[in-house]
């Protein structure tokens, strides 16, 4: 029997990078998963890369209308959520004085407001018991140039998870944050090595074990953090980077 024989989760942002190696985890170890992301074709591959016990739902997080959409075919379908994996986000690394309204308005409105929103809106299918777990990251943790906006919504995200994990343990739910360092996802696309040699090389300098993590590496975290072993453990930021931001 999986770890998660019987679970319902939600991943959003499961098409690419750590929420599909999420989801295929999930899957895998008995649960079913509904997946969300704002393209369709990459969604519907996904879904056929999972093969069973998987649903897509297109949508954007920062939209509430689909976040509405998604949680009512939950509630249809399954009735309710054992697991929540807040991972959708984006990442537009910009020094502070390129930095314009819209990109601020675009980053908070995603990496922030709509995690916000999917655990706001999840909380009447969400069962006694379920485990919330946040995407997050060390970079608020640490002054790194031209990540301003994203590192200020990553360090909203500690704050929810706080928040969240007094507020709901009366119905048992527990709430968790896992803070990735740098991993191969198209997210880390965004500083190819062809194009940013010197800032990859620093990367790998600041990482203890010199190395980029991969996504099966949250996935493993995030499997903890959702299943039974994890039964009390409620409000840590669980860093997952190579030692990136503990020495």
């Amino acid at each position: 029997m999986g770890r998660l024989e019987g679970k319902i989760a939600v991943i959003t942002g499961g098409n690419s990078g750590i929420g599909l190696a999420t989801a295929k985890r999930f899957v895998a170890e008995g649960a079913f998963v509904f997946i969300t992301g704002r393209r369709q074709s990459e969604l519907d591959k996904a879904a056929a890369e999972i093969g069973n016990n998987i649903t897509a739902v297109r949508g954007d997080v920062s939209d509430l209308q689909d976040l509405d959409r998604l949680y009512a075919t939950v509630k249809e379908t399954k009735g309710g959520i054992d697991i929540l994996f807040a991972n959708a986000g984006i990442l537009e690394p910009i020094p502070t004085a390129h930095v314009t309204p819209e990109h601020y308005d675009r980053v908070f409105d995603i990496n922030a407001r709509g995690v916000y929103f999917t655990v706001q809106k999840a909380l009447p299918l969400l069962r006694d018991n379920a485990s919330i777990i946040v995407n997050g990251s060390g970079a608020w943790t640490r002054g790194i140039p031209i990540y301003s906006t994203y590192a200020a919504t990553k360090a909203a995200l500690r704050s929810f998870v706080r928040t969240w994990t007094a507020e709901l343990a009366p119905r048992g739910i527990r709430s968790n944050i896992i803070s990735p360092g740098p991993i191969d996802t198209p997210i880390h696309g965004v500083f190819p090595p062809e194009r940013h040699p010197a800032h990859n090389d620093q990367l790998l300098q600041m990482i203890p074990m010199h190395r980029i993590g991969q996504p099966e590496e949250i996935a493993d975290a995030a499997l903890f953090l959702a299943s039974d072993e994890s039964r009390y453990i409620s409000g840590i930021d669980l860093p997952v980077d190579g030692g990136l931001n503990s020495v």
